[in-house]
């Protein structure tokens, strides 16, 4: 089956599957409910573009990591985005990102547990930056809900003379704990539960399991790392503030 001949299929199970999601979303009062139809046909205009540069730059290592510095920024300003950050956070947010995805991408290829080759910098830059830009939404979230739940308590801490720091310690470790969580559980349940895309791609593009999965644990690895970087620097930055919000 060719493109031509399984573009309707695929249309037809993509329209079925949105218009169930919005459908259950609606039912149950949950607003946007077309928040997630709209997410897919941003991500399939996407998808296209993406596809059409990638035919051309994908044997150019400059090009490839030019790539990678775009779908960066793009992961910044979401993150900021969800986080509603203002001038001041934007630069926390960027530092923590920079620091959990260029340190494991670092570790990745100068030690030589993948080739430093075009598609390897791709398929694993971007699945650590994908993943560097959830756990700082979730770090920064479960952070702020926690700050304002126990807000007279931090209150208490800084009028008995604790730094900010100090004040807010077991807030901060909270945050990273559960902003880990997802990222621990999938790894955890690999091969059991989960059959991550990695895998299944490397396998599909005509790797043997064997190396399938020395691929897929690698990136497993590195998730974790990136995510634990991001979460605990911009955690310790956050903890860092003077004021505590209200809401």
């Amino acid at each position: 089956m060719d493109w031509h001949t399984s573009a309707l299929p695929t249309l037809a199970g993509i329209g079925i599957l949105v218009s169930i999601t919005s459908a259950a979303l609606a039912v149950h009062g949950v607003k946007p409910w077309a928040a997630a139809g709209l997410a897919v046909i941003r991500a399939a205009a996407q998808l296209a573009v993406l596809s059409l540069l990638l035919s051309a730059v994908i044997e150019e290592l400059a090009w490839v990591w030019a790539a990678l510095c775009v779908m960066f920024v793009a992961a910044v300003l979401t993150a900021a985005r969800r986080l509603r950050a203002d001038a001041r956070m934007l630069p926390s947010i960027s530092a923590a990102m920079v620091l959990g995805a260029g340190a494991t991408l670092a570790v990745v290829f100068l030690t030589g547990a993948l080739q430093l080759t075009p598609p390897n910098v791709l398929a694993v830059g971007g699945i650590i930056i994908g993943n560097t830009m959830t756990i700082t939404t979730l770090t920064g979230r479960r952070y702020h809900s926690s700050l304002v739940a126990r807000r007279e308590e931090v209150e208490g801490w800084l009028a008995l003379g604790a730094t900010p720091r100090q004040s807010t310690l077991d807030i901060a470790r909270l945050a990273v704990r559960e902003s880990l969580i997802p990222s621990i559980d999938q790894t955890r349940t690999t091969g059991l539960v989960v059959l991550p895309g990695a895998f299944v791609g490397a396998v599909f593009a005509g790797a043997s399991p064997l190396e399938a999965g020395r691929f897929q644990l690698v990136v497993l690895a590195g998730i974790l790392t990136a995510g634990s970087l991001v979460a605990v620097s911009l955690a310790g930055m956050l903890s860092r503030a003077r004021t505590v919000p209200t809401a």
